[in-house]
């Protein structure tokens, strides 16, 4: 649970200037860094399915593939590979489960039922647009948390950051922290719809003031989702934090993240960035529904030399 937060800062916010060329040379070398090999990689990829929050995040969602999602997360790679890799015992869950609130009572069953203490996250206050009023976004956390969920992942008002009202988005953010109760608070920037680097490392800023546990990049129904240049603005800002308040916050990439390979590159950007201590799903979370599967394709690659057709994975 975060401690208090550290209240709002306007002149710390208003003097936020991003260099983009920087940013931008930054993100193409960390995406031409990774060269782990052989038992390194299955290592490192092992590592990304514990920060994977697994998501199904679609309309017609029901309490059957929410189930059948859950069970995936709990045996998120199949047994036998595990065993050949001597990690069959070691509890390689994925991070958590995320839904809408209207599932969280279903995957709090499932979970319970399979003995498992994964948390549920749940994406709340009017995901993905953030346009209800809100009274009623905050109801919304409200009831997630009485369901059962763990963790709430909530948008933030686009609006208040464009238009740079963020003394307004601050106090929001703040009510939302209060609703989430015992419930960890990610928040999500919708970096897609922020216009500019300095906005992105702005509403970065005033969302980790307001006692975020993490920051997002986005919901995933955004035209632009996770990409590393973002990822690099936004992490300096929680190191900027960091040495500013000693308070360590979350950072989670989420919306398109899809290949076993791109899953090495967050790794590596968060060990240079931030270090080892973000390498753990305390503070790192991959948001992704179709990633583990190629994951775990890749795993098998590892142990048996040869690639798994689609249908001999039980399905995420």
């Amino acid at each position: 649970i975060s401690e208090q937060n550290s209240g709002f800062d306007l002149e710390w916010v208003s003097k936020v200037r991003v260099n983009t060329q920087a940013v931008l040379k930054r993100a193409q070398q960390i995406q031409g860094r990774n060269k782990n090999k052989k038992q390194w990689q299955a290592a490192w990829l092992l590592r990304a399915v514990t920060c994977i929050d697994l998501t199904t995040l679609a309309g017609d969602d029901t309490p059957g593939n929410v189930h059948r999602l859950c069970m995936k997360a709990t045996q998120p790679v199949r047994y036998d590979l595990l065993k050949s890799m001597d990690m069959q015992d070691k509890g390689v869950t994925t991070a958590a489960v995320c839904v809408y609130p209207s599932r969280v009572a279903d995957a709090v069953k499932s979970l319970k039922a399979a003995n498992s203490s994964l948390p549920v996250a749940s994406v709340a206050t009017g995901f993905p647009a953030g346009q209800t009023s809100l009274k009623t976004r905050l109801e919304e956390v409200r009831m997630a948390v009485e369901d059962g969920a763990m963790e709430i992942d909530i948008v933030i008002n686009r609006t208040l950051a464009l238009t740079g009202q963020w003394e307004a988005m601050y106090e929001e953010v703040c009510q939302f922290r209060e609703a989430c109760g015992e419930a960890h608070m990610k928040s999500i920037l919708a970096i897609g719809e922020l216009g500019t680097y300095t906005n992105v490392y702005k509403a970065s800023l005033v969302a980790m003031m307001a006692g975020s546990d993490f920051i997002k990049t986005s919901t995933g129904k955004e035209s632009v989702n996770a990409t590393y240049p973002v990822a690099i603005v936004m992490v300096r800002a929680i190191r900027d934090y960091f040495l500013k308040t000693g308070h360590k916050v979350g950072f989670k990439p989420a919306g398109g993240i899809r290949t076993a390979k791109e899953s090495l590159v967050w790794l590596t950007l968060m060990k240079e960035e931030l270090g080892d201590e973000w390498l753990s799903p305390r503070l790192f979370r991959l948001g992704a529904s179709s990633l583990l599967a190629d994951i775990e394709r890749q795993i098998y690659h590892h142990v048996t030399g040869r690639y798994a057709a689609y249908h001999q994975m039980p399905m995420a």
